[in-house]
């Protein structure tokens, strides 16, 4: 009787730690990279993410601008990533309400061939450092919101026009919205680097970051304005971590919003959240381990069903989600 006891007792711990020890696998699955290893630092790759006070002013945005990038590059960065539209710093002085807005608005704009983004293209090539700098650029019929990516020879690889353009504001229903999401191979000191961008509201809807991803993104640089609650952060990391890609924002300080410029890694992993005060805030990764995690993990691309989406392509929408934009005019995504 006692050696069956004991062999049903043997039985029982064995089941048990072979369950722990499955579990145990699945869930570190889950959670990023499987088994800790050593990865070369010649893989690494430093991004700057600029979290300045937002300041109505081009031309000494543009003279800020090039001390926080000479900082960066004091640093070790090997790019440099702006908030939204840093030319104007997002604030465009301007009553929307008052008649002759729309003039006085176009003429925040700047032009691609003008001083303030010819200055961060060539400093790109003097610093030998990627730089995404953002501007209100001067368009037909309204300006358009942008992000320009010069990489470190100081060729222009991305131009991004905000695709989703928050028309609940005065200032955002004023611009013309972008018509697609771009992926471009990057060159970095360590080879190219497949590289997207979206700005602000754009992350908050998924589809940005999954386009990006299905376009082949490893990184995804996203210039931001507005206050990053403990909601939006988490939100964000999500992007990383549903679509297989580190994500990498940058936000104004507290003085007109709260920084927390932030990144994560393709499994998620917090790689940075910055305070709330002005600065140059350094977020390393290592492109070795990215790739290697992206070959095994079940996100990203990996078992989709497109098939199964066809709602989403759906232009239509219903109550309660039915608006107008900040004029008074219904919002319509069929000419947005």
């Amino acid at each position: 009787m006692r050696n069956i006891l004991f062999m049903l007792i043997c039985f029982l711990i064995y089941t048990c730690t072979s369950k722990n020890e499955n579990t145990g696998s699945i869930n570190e699955q889950e959670s990023g990279i499987a088994h800790e290893k050593e990865y070369s630092p010649d893989s690494v790759l430093k991004i700057a993410l600029i979290q300045p006070e937002a300041i109505l002013d081009t031309e000494r945005n543009l003279i800020k601008g090039k001390e926080f990038c000479m900082k960066a590059k004091a640093e070790g960065a090997d790019m440099v990533v702006f908030p939204e539209m840093f030319s104007i710093g997002y604030d465009p002085g301007i009553d929307f309400e008052k008649e002759g807005f729309i003039e006085n608005w176009k003429k925040q704009g700047v032009t691609d061939n003008g001083n303030f983004v010819s200055f961060f293209q060539n400093l790109s090539r003097e610093l030998e450092m990627a730089i995404l700098i953002t501007y209100l650029e001067k368009w037909e019929p309204l300006p358009r919101n942008i992000a320009a990516l010069f990489d470190r020879h100081g060729n222009l690889v991305i131009k991004y026009a905000k695709v989703h353009t928050v028309d609940l504001g005065y200032m955002e229903a004023a611009i013309t919205p972008g018509d697609d999401f771009y992926v471009a191979d990057l060159d970095t000191k360590i080879g190219p680097v497949k590289t997207g961008v979206m700005i602000c509201y754009d992350r908050e809807f998924p589809e940005s970051a999954r386009i990006l991803m299905l376009k082949g993104a490893e990184l995804i640089l996203t210039p931001n304005a507005c206050k990053l609650d403990h909601l939006r952060i988490i939100q964000f990391q999500a992007r990383a971590w549903e679509n297989s890609v580190v994500t990498a924002m940058a936000n104004y300080s507290k003085d007109t919003f709260n920084g927390h410029s932030c990144a994560f890694n393709a499994d998620g992993k917090e790689i940075l959240i910055a305070g709330e005060e002005e600065g140059v805030f350094i977020a390393e990764f290592n492109l070795q381990e990215i790739r290697e995690y992206r070959n095994w993990t079940f996100w990203g691309n990996a078992y989709r069903r497109p098939r199964k989406y066809g709602l989403l392509l759906s232009e239509e929408v219903e109550a309660p989600f039915i608006r107008n934009d900040a004029f008074g005019k219904p919002f319509d995504r069929k000419i947005r």
